[in-house]
């Protein structure tokens, strides 16, 4: 019997506030991929990064997701982080007063279901933090509290490297960086990539992709995807700028 593929967006449209915003997306990705969606600002990335985890403020008029042969059009995000999904947020919010390891201790025993204590955690969290290259005390700040914007995507691959999840939602998770920080997000990427793990990632530059590969580039203008590719995409899009797509099919 075949395996259902990991992650499938089926003719999906979304509003917010009674206006749509996503125009009928489609797009599937399986175990072991990593998928580049990039469209300019405006489009409607960062909705649909919100969608996919369940955001309430917006609204799925038409289409179905489904997470490994699962659909989870209706469920809460919660449901969907304790399944395996993960969002790395564009802009990740400051929670004062809980650390990051109190922080990654509630999430990891919320999806795992064991209670993990602070020891543990802690051990886990600083075996994780010497692969990505990450000062240990980062570990003991408040999360994202007086962080720059390199330490914030930092910590979001921290997050992810250490809930590990099956589905990796990036939104424009190189948005800001530094060449070295650049670097860091895709190798976290590239240290998680499994044959069962699938990847999201979200992005207005081609710049990321200096240091990623992607299995498949997607170009996302105006709520749809209006075409689909290698890594050579991205190339052309930097050669030939978003206008170039405008006019394209919707697939």
């Amino acid at each position: 019997m075949p395996t259902a593929p990991l992650f499938v967006i089926d003719d999906l449209h979304a509003s917010v506030e009674g206006v749509e915003i996503l125009k009928g997306v489609s797009l599937t990705v399986e175990r072991g991929q990593v998928h580049a969606l990039m469209g300019p600002n405006g489009s409607g990335k960062s909705t649909l990064a919100n969608v996919l985890m369940g955001h309430p403020a917006y609204t799925v008029t038409k289409g179905r997701i489904r997470y490994k042969g699962d659909d989870i059009t209706a469920w809460t995000p919660d449901q969907r982080g304790r399944a395996g999904m993960f969002l790395a947020f564009q802009y990740p919010e400051e929670i004062p007063g809980v650390t990051v390891v109190n922080f990654l201790r509630t999430a990891l025993s919320n999806r795992t279901g064991t209670d993990y204590t602070v020891l543990e955690l802690r051990l886990k969290v600083g075996d994780t933090m010497r692969g990505l290259g990450m000062e240990p005390e980062l570990a003991d700040r408040y999360l994202n509290e007086g962080f720059s914007g390199g330490e914030r995507k930092r910590n979001e691959i921290l997050q992810m490297a250490v809930l590990e999840p099956e589905m990796a939602i990036l939104d424009e998770t190189d948005s800001g960086l530094d060449i070295d920080a650049l670097k860091t997000v895709a190798e976290g990427i590239e240290r998680l990539s499994t044959p069962e793990r699938g990847f999201l990632v979200i992005t207005h530059y081609q710049r990321m992709l200096d240091y990623l590969t992607p299995d498949v580039v997607q170009v996302f203008v105006d709520g749809s995807v209006v075409e689909t590719g290698g890594p050579e995409l991205a190339k052309r899009i930097e050669d030939e700028g978003y206008d170039a797509f405008r006019l394209a099919p919707v697939e």
